[in-house]
């Protein structure tokens, strides 16, 4: 058995408490500290969690722990900073999607990254939900055959605590964006690695339903048009009652994946038979899988499905669909890489 991952938190909110259970069930990860900017915070997330020492201040915790790695679950604005800290000290990092709250900003961790011997992953779990994986793998093999166009729906529901409890999710400047950034990206960047071609335009609109005081989309909807001359359409929502099923659709030439994470996530095909593939990693749910996959890029070189360059082309793809939002016509696409 490969050494634990010596592991610490940042920004001990909802998405955190999950990652600090599946790492207490792991017994590959030591969680050795955790941080927010609100002590008493962190220092209640540490006795929950058995995590012997709490910190107020992020610099100080990296200066004075002998990390392996951070994982990152805190507001998009401090993504950059924190990640760039991170790879500055010569820690890994696994931060949460979006990598960063713009392009330019994710382009930048990408170039840093490259010139540093660090890995830095962005928590795109999704790709190791076993359906998505699953669709992502037969579509990779060819099973499908020429890809024509894919759909994704988020119909997701959010109320005004949210925004209260989170109140940087409604500004757009720390924010970056609403429900395609924050949700609707996990479901294209499955599409986009499935169909496997960079995305090079696209057209979208936003609207504000249902939350008049946010700065940010509560929906949004557009099409994104690959190199391969493939389509990905992409619909979000936090305002759809009741909530529904996270649903992908993938259209072949010899036939089509449908994805539905309800009422177990899960894959059909139809028009052919196809040999499922499952993702790696251990675990029985995709966060889990992606965390232990995570420890295992890190401490025993086993591929990660989404390292940050991974995460740039569905970064470029959000991006233009906001400023086709703005302009009211199609965007290009010209970069989606940290070359």
């Amino acid at each position: 058995m490969s050494a634990s991952l010596r592991l610490a938190i940042v920004g001990c909110g909802d998405i955190a408490r999950w990652m600090a259970l599946f790492s207490r069930l792991n017994r590959r990860i030591d969680l050795a500290a955790c941080c927010d900017r609100t002590l008493p915070i962190a220092e209640s997330f540490a006795a929950r969690f058995r995590i012997p020492r709490a910190y107020a201040d992020y610099g100080t915790m990296l200066q004075a722990e002998p990390l392996d790695a951070v994982y990152l679950a805190v507001p998009h604005d401090l993504h950059f900073e924190m990640v760039c800290a991170a790879i500055e000290a010569g820690r890994h990092v696994l931060v949460e999607k979006p990598i960063a709250r713009t392009l330019a900003e994710g382009q930048e961790i990408v170039r840093r990254v490259r010139a540093a011997d660090v890995r830095v992953g962005v928590n795109y779990q999704y790709r190791y939900d076993r359906g998505c994986y699953a669709l992502a793998q037969a579509a990779r093999r060819g099973d499908l055959g020429r890809l024509y166009y894919g759909r994704c729906n988020v119909p997701w529901h959010r109320e005004a605590a949210y925004f209260e409890q989170g109140p940087w999710r409604g500004e757009l400047a720390r924010s970056g964006g609403g429900t395609l950034l924050t949700q609707g990206s996990h479901a294209l960047d499955v599409l986009l690695w499935a169909l496997g071609s960079p995305p090079r335009a696209a057209m979208g609109m936003t609207a504000r339903p249902g939350f008049a005081q946010v700065e940010i989309e509560t929906v949004a909807l557009g099409t994104v048009e690959l190199e391969n001359g493939a389509l990905i359409q992409v619909s979000s929502s936090m305002v759809a009652r009741p909530e529904q099923a996270v649903t992908l659709e993938l259209y072949g030439e010899r036939g089509t994946a449908l994805y539905s994470n309800w009422p177990l996530p899960h894959v059909r095909f139809r028009g052919l038979r196809v040999k499922r593939m499952r993702p790696p990693g251990w675990g029985v749910h995709a966060l889990q899988r992606s965390l232990e996959a995570y420890r295992g890029w890190v401490m025993d070189g086993q591929p990660y499905l989404t390292p940050a360059e991974e995460a740039l082309p569905v970064l470029a793809a959000v991006d233009a669909l906001y400023r086709s939002s703005r302009s009211g016509k199609g965007e290009t696409i010209t970069s989606n890489t940290g070359a």
